[in-house]
């Protein structure tokens, strides 16, 4: 036996620290970079060991494993993903990091390109709280990644992973192995051997709609290698159950997930920047998170209370509460449509948010963060009432934004206090309101501010904060917290029970956020082993960005105060904005589509999840496009992911009876498969991340590469050849199907309904669900030889221009509600003559003539006209024919018999 090594290669100083630490009987020679060993390979493969049998191995994970076993037991299957893990997911990273440092000089950088698989091994090592990666003693996968890291791990931050790679260090022969490979001159040693090998790729910048083609990577027979190794492993035995037993409540040992989507305000439909924002997005994190066998309890509900929802009921006739009853069922239909799988969906007008709202109260109150003061309110006389900060509208007192609401401005984010707005005027009427006092109690946030910024420093540092979330808080901090009024002068609401203030109720930004744990009391009576435990939970928020000061500053300081050990959020995310086409969604305007109407279209909810997912606006604004999401879907799920899970599943049908073919894998195709699990791995480190839309990318890079492998190897046409291009056709198609069930997982957040239609079309076990995102990531062969699959058929239908161009006008901003739209358009009245009487008036003449033509026009655009619109029109024109000085009925018609 004999092993063959260089100096200054990282990999020899891995075989060679197993060889020192195992004690094996080897012969080793030394070669340059260009010394070839292995007849049949195409370039020097160094380090190679000849076995007695004339066989040669050339993967150094592959060696080491061998002389470990040679004399002791065999691997576990925890060594093996250790092993696994530093081919796929180390080994790109280091290389990047060994380019700056050997031949850029750029060494100062090497720890940010480290700093993810480092995170993953310092973590895996508290957990584990044993000396070595997989027990007491040293093994394989101790060897293998000290040997990796070796030449770039002289200093870490990490404690646990120095402690570990220090006592690795001490084992004997691993010193000498190093000594022997690098020659005392540390990185400078590896400069020959890294100038020999291709420089890596970047792989945070490849835009979600570029090909393969545009973005070459180097695969290394280390990865083929362990791609094969994977492929050829078993599901996993227990299966991905098929419903959730609730109450769901956290589990010892085990990752406890609460998730939480912003309250949508009750009094009106929620829009498609809404939808994504909040629940779809943390919908998609939801169902990922149980494909990753986290424990997930997920919860939403209708905010119900203020004077939004009073002058909604005035407006249509309803009570408060009628019309809390009416919205929330409105909204649950919505999200039901859109496939939002929340665990419980409640609302925030019941009992439960009296109790716990009031509670955290006095317990501020006891704790002495509210302070009492006289406020200046806006009273519209001309209303008779206070009015909301969102009922107030003027100019911004800090960017001069003419549109600010009374609450805080769109354009700038300031929070404004209303009697601060210039030139301010009630929404409802239009009229200037008056400045009135009145005494409330206020939140004292300065007395809070040192809590909360030792809470966000550890928050911000240890979770998941989108940048956009970090830099709201940061700047409200930076102008310095102030005592924020947590009452109003309502009567929907919270009632406050202190008895100085019984006529007011809780202001809404203070009682609303309550609600996430009002729901899930009303959902388990033991809800606060979700809520007072923050050592076992982990909390995610959802939401658009306008909603971070409340969830990151105000609502924390209401915890932080009442002093009970309640669970603050670790996780915040926040999107920009989805503006409509060239313009914003405006619920007053009616531009954009809305949620009852998404269903209206006779595009399937899956397609426009898909869409709304593929626009996500993680970094900055984006805008829906109908022209962008008919091309989307043409492009990316007709022409590229359809087409490939379908050509897989009809080569299946039409060549092989309907069963797999038996695959014997060439190197073209363990490529194929390196690549894929190297997507996979990259999807799931970003939805980790819940970087959502940046991970659908590698969705469809897989389906890309699937296509391309497809169309090079031609199968339908090998199938009419000889026995060995039969049996290359059938390899073909049984990695196909394969990876077709692959990305039917990993489709499961984004398309659940497009998801389960593949795994039907091709029979998929469910054990395939919990077993591909374990991990790092696990492509394994779901669907071996002989399996049978069902009945293939298209997933997903072209969207025709002039369906696009129709639906566009229909929804450019004249919408009415899906609810009152007839089947049908009535023929319009007939002109009649009209008879001149007195009393005629130009001006109003004028006006309803104007009004007459825009109600025409709104009814032209809509296409669709109701009782009550036709009434309208024909009223309008009545008094338009008395304005004139005309008869408002119609004269006898001509010709008409009775």
């Amino acid at each position: 036996m004999e092993l063959f090594v260089s100096e200054g290669n990282p990999h020899c100083l891995k075989v060679l620290a197993a060889l020192e630490v195992t004690g094996v009987q080897c012969g080793v020679q030394f070669l340059n970079h260009e010394g070839k060993v292995v007849p049949f390979l195409p370039r020097p493969a160094v380090p190679t060991l000849f076995l007695p049998s004339g066989q040669h191995l050339f993967s150094s994970n592959t060696i080491c494993r061998y002389l470990f076993e040679l004399n002791g037991p065999e691997s576990s299957d925890q060594c093996n993903q250790w092993l696994e893990w530093e081919a796929t997911i180390l080994q790109p990273a280091l290389l990047r990091a060994l380019h700056l440092a050997v031949l850029q000089g750029k060494g100062s950088e090497v720890p940010k390109v480290l700093q993810g698989p480092l995170n993953v091994l310092d973590q895996s090592l508290a957990k584990g709280s044993m000396a070595y990666l997989t027990g007491e003693a040293v093994s394989v996968a101790d060897v293998v990644l000290w040997g990796a890291l070796h030449p770039v791990l002289s200093v870490s931050s990490l404690e646990l992973t120095k402690a570990w790679f220090d006592r690795v260090a001490a084992v004997r022969g691993c010193q000498s192995a190093a000594q022997k490979v690098l020659q005392g001159k540390g990185l400078e040693a590896m400069k020959s051997y890294m100038q020999k090998q291709p420089a890596p790729q970047s792989r945070d910048t490849q835009p979600c709609n570029s090909s393969p083609a545009e973005v070459s990577r180097t695969v290394s027979e280390e990865e083929m290698e362990a791609a094969a190794l994977t492929w050829s492993k078993d599901l996993n035995a227990c299966s991905y159950p098929a419903e959730k037993q609730h109450p769901v409540m956290p589990q010892e040992g085990n990752r406890n997930v609460l998730i939480t989507s912003a309250l949508p305000y009750v009094n009106n439909v929620p829009h498609l920047g809404n939808i994504i924002g909040c629940v779809l997005s943390a919908d998609v994190f939801s169902r990922y998170g149980q494909l990753r066998g986290w424990n997930v309890l997920f919860v939403c509900g209708t905010d119900e209370y203020g004077t939004a929802t009073e002058n909604k009921a005035r407006e249509e006739g309803l009570t408060p509460q009628q019309i809390c009853d009416k919205y929330h069922a409105v909204h649950s239909s919505i999200y039901k449509w859109f496939q939002i799988d929340f665990d419980f969906f409640g609302r925030t007008t019941t009992e439960k948010q009296t109790e716990i709202a009031q509670d955290i109260f006095w317990r501020l109150h006891k704790n002495g963060f509210l302070v009492e003061d006289t406020v200046e309110q806006l009273r519209c006389e001309n209303c008779q009432r206070f009015l909301a900060d969102r009922f107030v509208e003027g100019m911004c007192p800090y960017c001069s934004y003419p549109e600010a609401r009374g609450d805080q401005c769109d354009k700038c984010g300031r929070l404004i206090n209303a009697v601060e707005l210039r030139e301010p005027q009630c929404k409802v009427c239009r009229q200037t309101p008056e400045i009135r006092s009145s005494k409330h109690l206020f939140l004292d946030l300065p007395k809070l501010e040192t809590q909360l910024e030792n809470w966000l420093e550890r928050s911000t540092s240890s979770g998941d904060w989108t940048a956009n979330a970090k830099q709201i808080t940061r700047s409200w901090l930076r102008d310095g917290l102030k005592p924020r009024c947590i009452t109003r002068d309502l009567q929907w609401g919270t009632p406050v029970p202190h008895p100085d203030f019984k006529e007011k109720v809780f202001y809404v930004w203070f009682d609303a956020p309550i609600g996430y744990l009002s729901i899930t009391a009303n959902y388990t009576n033991e809800w606060e082993k979700w809520w007072k435990n923050p050592h076992q939970v982990e909390l995610y928020n959802f939401m658009a960005k306008d909603n971070v000061p409340f969830h990151s500053v105000v609502f924390p300081c209401s915890l932080l105060g009442a002093q009970d050990n309640y669970t603050l959020v670790s996780h915040l995310i926040a999107t920009e904005y989805l503006n409509y086409e060239d313009t914003k969604f405006s619920k007053s305007r009616g531009v954009g589509v809305f949620g009852d109407m998404a269903k209206d279209t006779g595009i399937p909810s899956d397609v426009w999840r898909f869409y709304l997912l593929y626009v996500r606006p993680e970094g900055q604004d984006s805008a829906f496009s109908w022209a962008d999401m008919a091309l989307k879907n043409n492009s990316e799920l007709l022409n590229n992911l359809g087409n490939f899970i379908n050509r897989g599943g009809m080569f299946v049908t039409k060549f092989f009876g309907g069963c797999v073919p038996a695959m014997e894998l060439q190197q073209e195709d363990k490529k194929l498969l390196a690549v894929v699990g190297w997507e996979l791995q990259q999807y799931i480190q970003l939805m980790d991340k819940v970087k959502i839309r940046d991970a659908l990318k590698h969705i469809l890079n897989i389906s890309r590469h699937g296509n391309q492998y497809i169309q090079v190897n031609e199968p339908w046409k090998k199938i009419k050849g000889g026995e060995s291009e039969r049996q290359r056709a059938g390899t073909v198609t049984g990695v196909s199907v394969n990876i077709a069930c692959l990305l039917s997982v990993m489709l499961l957040p984004y398309m659940p309904a497009v998801s389960q239609t593949i795994r039907d079309q091709l029979n998929a076990p469910q054990t395939c669900i919990n077993t591909m995102l374990q991990g790092p990531g696990t492509f394994v062969c779901a669907l071996r030889a002989g399996h049978r699959i069902g009945t293939v058929s298209p997933l997903f239908q072209k969207l025709e221009a002039d369906q696009i161009e129709a639906l566009k006008k229909r929804f450019g901003g004249q919408q009415i509600t899906a609810s009152t739209q007839p089947a049908a358009v009535p023929a319009p009245p007939v002109v009649a003559e009209v008879k001149v009487v007195d009393g005629s008036d130009p001006e109003k003449a004028k006006q309803l003539a104007e009004a007459v033509a825009e109600q025409v026009r709104s009814l032209k655009a809509e296409k669709a006209i109701i009782t009550a619109e036709v009434s309208k029109l024909l009223d309008l024109k009545k008094q338009l024919a008395l304005a004139e000085g005309k008869s408002p009925e119609p004269a006898p018609q001509k010709g008409k018999k009775k």
